[in-house]
């Protein structure tokens, strides 16, 4: 008996173990991308390093549009990568991060339902507010007040690269949901 076929005439995939595959590989797909982008956003650059900049809009796109892909032990070891990345007090980047990802899986409904400008306002704010509290961390850990434009130079980069990451992010994911939702 032929392989049944799809209606565009490719072959359904098998139901069994490269269906799991499949399956697998969409779910591991958000945080492997961030933890890429975030190694290559580690390359020795004459700027202040990005990886913080390129972490927040990948971790707060994901936690809004696919929660069950970024749940809080991908989290929680971007933080531990970020922290190692750029020699932060182990901890801060889990902390921070973690903070993100539960605003913005609480938030996920509202913002699902507003337009982009509306979802870049409220990411410029969480990233404020997240550089904030990452700069105070790192202060606190050291006993001693950081500097704080690298940090505000951080927020701006990430409030700059949201439109387009989410841009890039939002055609993974609208891909990976046709996939999802053929037979």
């Amino acid at each position: 008996m032929p392989p049944a076929r799809r209606p565009h005439g490719r072959p359904a995939p098998a139901p069994g173990l490269l269906r799991r595959i499949d399956d697998a590989a969409r779910t591991a797909f958000p945080g492997f991308s961030t933890a890429f982008l975030m190694v290559l956003a580690a390359a020795p650059i004459n700027l202040p390093s990005p990886v913080f900049a390129v972490t927040l809009p990948c971790v707060a796109f994901w936690s809004v549009f696919r929660p069950a892909a970024m749940m809080p032990p991908v989290v929680f070891l971007l933080g531990l990568l970020l922290d190692l990345l750029t020699y932060a007090p182990l901890g801060a980047g889990v902390l921070v991060l973690l903070a993100l990802h539960a605003v913005a899986v609480r938030l996920r409904f509202a913002l699902v339902r507003q337009s982009f400008l509306a979802v870049w306002l409220g990411f410029c704010v969480a990233a404020l507010v997240s550089v904030v509290f990452y700069w105070g961390l790192q202060s606190l850990l050291a006993l001693r007040l950081s500097p704080i434009a690298p940090a505000l130079y951080a927020a701006l980069l990430a409030c700059g690269l949201y439109p387009i990451l989410a841009y890039l992010l939002t055609r993974v994911h609208e891909a990976m949901r046709h996939a999802e939702s053929e037979p």
